[in-house]
């Protein structure tokens, strides 16, 4: 379990007092919003798109099961549960910024009634226990301060027989592939990032923080610490990414 008491914490390869991390955060991604969708193309060149089609699947949406979508970003989970015949969605983020172009984007495809939307902080939530079917998390887990507490917020907030989702990237296990990977993640990236984007720095933490972000089998202990039974997780991409689940039992 990750240590709460001590003073600082991660900040890619930095560490910072716990309580700058919300705010260094929130800094980066006011940075990249408008450009978030860009971003992650240049992460995944692509692939995170086939990702999260696979990531929605596997929540199974439902029209009568309802959806907590955290660090919901730009609406990409929350659009694509509603279009694949999900019901009601909460898209929370901490940060304002992201959370503007999430309406923007629903609003473009018309599915502005079928989602709320709520600045709120995963690590707690504003919302009552035993409220909601499904909660996700895409690519948000690995920029929280404390990822144990987000994790039982999530169960306290799933009902009885709900499921918790994360999508994030992880360790690669195909050892031939890690140098390449390596350059890729830390000097490529950030090069392009400074290129397209005008904004090495944040790009440059964004691929620090996959590097210090807990491996598949870690997160899945993680999860059942915090009370979640039947906890899997699947590769993607030979674990550049991985899909973790659990159910509130």
């Amino acid at each position: 379990m990750a240590d709460t008491s001590s003073e600082t914490v991660d900040f890619g390869f930095s560490t910072v007092p716990r309580g700058e991390k919300r705010h260094k955060v929130r800094e980066v991604f006011d940075s990249v919003a408008g450009r978030y969708d860009i971003m992650n193309d240049l992460m995944s060149l692509g692939v995170h798109r086939l990702w999260k089609r696979e990531f929605v699947a596997m929540m199974d949406p439902r029209p009568h099961r309802t959806l907590l979508d955290l660090a919901g970003g730009t609406g990409d989970i929350s659009l694509r549960w509603l279009a694949a015949g999900g019901g009601p969605v909460l898209m929370t983020d901490i940060n304002e910024a992201m959370l503007r172009v999430g309406r923007g984007r629903a609003e473009e495809q018309a599915r502005i009634e079928g989602i709320g939307f709520a600045v709120a902080d995963a690590e707690a939530l504003p919302l009552r226990d035993s409220c909601v079917d499904r909660v996700s998390i895409a690519f948000g887990l690995r920029n929280c301060t404390d990822k144990d507490r987000v994790l039982a917020e999530a169960r306290r907030v799933l009902k009885p027989g709900g499921r918790f989702f994360c999508l994030e990237f992880s360790r690669l296990q195909v050892a031939a592939a890690q140098p390449l990977y390596e350059k890729w993640s830390f000097v490529a990236l950030p090069a392009i990032g400074a290129r397209v984007a005008q904004d090495r720095e944040s790009y440059q933490y964004l691929a620090e923080s996959i590097h210090m972000f807990p491996d598949q089998e870690t997160l899945a202990g993680m999860m059942r610490r915090a009370g979640f039974e039947r906890v899997s997780y699947r590769n993607l991409s030979g674990g550049i990414a991985a899909i973790h689940s659990g159910w509130r039992l």
